[in-house]
């Protein structure tokens, strides 16, 4: 049974293809009802994707995934059904968007270094308005014949270790999830599994989450295999967590991630989206 929620996807605000309101008649072709646009720390689609989503019957859930650091490692924390007016959120997002503009500008001097001059100006043209990220590095360096897909990209130039890659200093956990708080959201851990922590890693990053005011986290996130489904859903019982469900949609040609095609929940998991119901 595939969900008809879909709590974590992108835009052209950050680093997705589409467009707001393109991405929104998307999901609902695809038999969405429930959307989180979540871009990468801005808000900047969510009056757009809204306007459609009442023209196409979906309801749109506010949103934005946050940057945060903990432990040397990026941890993302999606805010759910956030009042995107909230001072407090945009106070701490333009913080962020400042450190993004910054690391985009060593990303693009450690790219020239290696031979590939005009990365910033190029990635920064591909972002247009919209928030930059390494995707738009790993997009140009694509469209200049460096690599094949972006995936290949990443693993060759923008991951650590490799010459794009510029660590960085985000939100701490707390901070992000005050901020999401003050904007009435809920704050989610996104992707759990993604991180590569060991099991005794993500339960200490359970705990700091849960003990900064976490509420949910990601049961099905993109293409999940079901044993992460399921170890995810024993930690979401262990720690009293909401339950949530999102593709982390970016772009159809991530063939591995669909939009609404998402496996549903285990039955005996509280679903995020109850908050908003109740």
């Amino acid at each position: 049974m595939n969900s008809r929620h879909d709590m974590h996807t992108h835009s052209l605000a950050s680093d997705g293809v589409y467009e707001p309101a393109e991405l929104v008649r998307h999901a609902a072709q695809a038999g969405i009802t429930e959307l989180a646009l979540s871009d990468h720390d801005t808000t900047a689609g969510i009056v757009e994707a809204d306007a459609t989503a009442c023209q196409t019957g979906i309801r749109l859930i506010p949103a934005v995934e946050v940057s945060t650091s903990w432990q040397s490692k990026a941890i993302h924390i999606v805010g759910l059904n956030i009042d995107i007016d909230s001072p407090v959120l945009q106070a701490g997002l333009r913080e962020l968007q400042n450190i993004r503009d910054a690391r985009a500008r060593e990303m693009g001097a450690r790219l020239t270094k290696h031979g590939f001059p005009d990365s910033y100006s190029a990635a920064m043209a591909l972002a247009g308005a919209g928030m930059i990220t390494r995707t738009h590095f790993a997009r140009h360096l694509c469209n200049i014949g460096v690599a094949g897909s972006i995936s290949e990209v990443f693993e060759r130039y923008l991951r650590q270790g490799k010459p794009g890659y510029v660590s960085t200093q985000w939100a701490e956990i707390g901070d992000a999830i005050a901020w999401i708080k003050a904007a009435g959201g809920v704050a989610t851990l996104a992707h759990p599994h993604r991180y590569k922590l060991t099991a005794s890693w993500l339960r200490r990053l359970l705990t700091d989450f849960k003990q900064a005011g976490g509420q949910a986290m990601e049961i099905v996130s993109g293409n999940t295999p079901p044993q992460d489904i399921q170890s995810a859903a024993t930690l979401a019982r262990k720690f009293e967590l909401l339950a949530s469900t999102g593709s982390d949609f970016h772009a159809p040609e991530h063939t591995w991630v669909k939009l609404g095609r998402l496996p549903a929940l285990p039955a005996d998991l509280v679903p995020v989206w109850s908050c908003w119901r109740a």
